[in-house]
């Protein structure tokens, strides 16, 4: 009975001591993909790397059957024990600067230190001083012989670690916010799981093994399953580090990247180590179940994880605020994109084509710049734009009720919003005549239902750009906070007190893209984030408090900075200027301006990324000017 306790207690260990490397790998992947920019997260991954080679080479280890293959990996493993307490205050030092206090260079050097001692240590294990020889290979838990050396190891390790605890310490107490306490409580309990759990007792204590088996794997296993979970514990805190997501993103992703990661192989791996040794028990080294077994629970536990997300998620994580999660949350599922939306304008007009008998149908939309194309069946040339705009005024006029307009061989069904008054043009729906033709009552209620579900499509969709509208003015505002909420969990005051940052030039030509999409009018203008700069302040006060005037005066003014002295021509100098005037200030269509301009539209598209790089850029000197003016005259 003793022996089968044992056994199953060998096998457990086993499985436990890969799952910890499972676990380790796992995080080491999670903190170099989400937070590889933060030091306490590279260093971080420094520790995780150690752990993951002491773990794997004590798995492989635990296999193998030959004696010198056993002693390989047991002195492999010590090469991740060698350089945990390097780790370990490298990762201490960057929790002390990242809660206000910065190495003055006293611990940066000595940090450095204690990888040269580490590297020398390697060395010596390479030698064969740190470690003898094996001990004992037959036993269930082979060692190696302790040296002289080994003890100065011990010694070594424990001032480092004892250090490091210290370091911690200092910075649990620096924390400012109850989380930020919080948290680094849980890295101080976690902390102790790599340093106590990964080192070779069995150098000082190999008898004990002989002396009290079932006390030693008790322990052994009971020592795994707190390295794991205190790994985690540690994970969970760094996760937060360098990073400026809210805190219900970070635990459901991490939670999520547990799951699908070290956990589904955890089951695999155990639950195929079982069906291979219940196998080898009825005389079968391998069974065909063996890789059934292993399918079986990787899509079992992937289909678990994939149906129980929404409910952990919902229970665990948004529980405070569920209502508007979940609506956001629901957006991305219900949103009519643009390429839904022509799907299913394609469907009203075939539908058209079909009630009416015409095999030519079109949906254009009101835009800043007049009427657009946006769907047509039949042909590319179905729409006559000089008769439909010449209509335009009538339609606006006289449009809101039941009726048709006629513009050359084409019936005009306007749409109108449906839920403003005054109702609002969208667009127009066109579908090919005969002469003299007059539709049949219940033709003409189809073409008034077509069109209703036509204009309800482009209002939805209108309403969808004000709300990305909106995400866009609001995302800078609300990334900022979230950064300095994350940075003020673990630093002190003066986080929340310093500057902001500069304008960061990606953003910049963002907004003076959409300005400029909507130069002429619309949201992108009338809500956009350049008025925050300053010269677009100053300029409020030479249009009458008229945002969007001054915004486009500056917008006008940064375009003539670029525009090459002398008279206006076509060539190469002049390119991006006249790409900026035709394209945005005179409102001209992308194939008209290309025509013009003798190129491609694809060509046209990468030289308006330059230009509109260009214009942002004279925006930053602008900005830099006033601001500059503005700190002379305090002074």
């Amino acid at each position: 009975m003793v022996d089968l306790i044992l056994a199953a207690l060998r096998t457990l260990n086993q499985l436990l001591t890969a799952g910890i490397a499972i676990t380790a790998f796992s995080l080491l992947l999670y903190a170099l993909t989400f937070n590889l920019n933060d030091r306490v997260a590279r260093s971080f991954a420094i520790i995780l790397a150690c752990v993951v080679g002491i773990f794997v080479c004590d798995a492989i280890g635990s296999t193998v059957a030959s004696p010198a293959d056993i002693e390989v990996w047991l002195k492999l493993q010590w090469v991740g024990l060698i350089f945990l307490p390097s780790a370990y205050l490298h990762f201490s030092d960057a929790l002390l600067a990242t809660t206000g206090r910065p190495s003055r260079g006293r611990r940066r050097f000595l940090i450095r230190l204690t990888y040269l001692i580490s590297v020398g240590f390697l060395l010596a294990l390479q030698a064969g001083w740190l470690v003898g020889h094996i001990v004992d290979p037959l036993h269930a838990a082979p060692y190696l012989q302790s040296t002289a050396l080994t003890w100065v190891f011990v010694g070594y390790y424990g001032l480092g670690m004892l250090w490091a605890m210290v370091n911690f310490w200092r910075a649990f107490q620096r924390s400012v916010t109850q989380t930020g306490r919080r948290r680094m409580s849980y890295l101080l309990a976690g902390a102790a799981a790599p340093a106590l759990g990964s080192f070779p007792y069995l150098v000082f204590g190999g008898s004990i093994v002989v002396s009290f088996p079932l006390f030693f794997w008790i322990a052994v296993t009971v020592g795994n399953l707190l390295v794991a979970v205190l790994l985690v514990m540690m994970a969970y805190s760094v996760a937060f580090f360098g990073v400026s997501w809210p805190d219900r993103v970070v635990k459901r992703r991490l939670f999520k990247w547990l799951m699908r990661g070290p956990m589904t192989a955890f089951w695999v791996l155990a639950v195929t180590t079982l069906v291979r040794r219940m196998g080898e028990r009825f005389g079968q080294s391998y069974s065909g179940m063996v890789p059934v077994a292993m399918v079986a629970t990787l899509l079992l536990f992937e289909y678990f994880v994939t149906l129980a997300a929404p409910v952990w998620e919902r229970w665990l994580f948004n529980s405070g605020d569920r209502l508007n999660l979940t609506l956001v949350q629901n957006l991305e599922e219900r949103l009519l994109t643009t390429g839904d939306l022509i799907q299913f304008l394609e469907a009203i007009l075939a539908a058209v084509c079909d009630r009416m008998q015409v095999s030519k149908a079109y949906v254009v939309t009101l835009g800043p710049t007049g009427l657009e194309m946006l769907v047509s069946v039949g042909g590319s040339q179905v729409f006559d734009e000089h008769e439909t705009n010449a209509l335009l005024p009538s339609i606006t006029e006289n449009g809101h009720g039941r009726q048709l307009f006629t513009a050359g061989k084409y019936w005009i069904v306007p749409l109108f919003s449906q839920e403003e008054q005054p109702p609002r043009l969208l667009g127009l729906l066109g579908l090919e005549r005969e002469p003299g033709r007059i539709l049949e009552e219940e033709q003409f209620e189809a073409l008034v239902v077509l069109a209703q579900r036509a204009a309800l499509a482009l209002q939805d969709r209108m309403r969808q750009e004000q709300v990305f509208t909106s995400l866009e003015s609001l995302a800078p505002q609300v990334e900022l906070i979230q950064r300095l909420r994350a940075a003020a969990r673990y630093s002190s005051a003066e986080v929340l007190t310093a500057p902001q940052s500069p304008l960061d030039q990606s953003d910049l030509s963002a907004w003076v893209k959409d300005a400029l999409n909507h130069y002429w009018g619309g949201p992108k203008l009338t809500s956009s984030p350049l008025f925050r700069l300053k010269v677009v302040q100053k300029a409020l006060q030479e249009h009458q408090d008229n945002p969007a005037n001054a915004l486009r005066a500056i917008l006008r003014q940064a375009v003539e900075h670029i525009r090459p002295e002398g008279d206006r021509r076509f060539t190469g100098e002049w390119i991006l200027y006249n790409i900026l005037e035709m394209k945005f200030l005179e409102g001209r269509k992308v194939r008209e301006v290309a025509l013009r301009l003798a190129m491609s539209e694809a060509d046209l598209y990468r030289k308006q990324r330059i230009a509109i790089e260009s214009v942002a850029n004279e925006i930053l000197e602008m900005e830099a000017k006033v601001q500059q003016d503005a700190d002379s005259e305090k002074n």
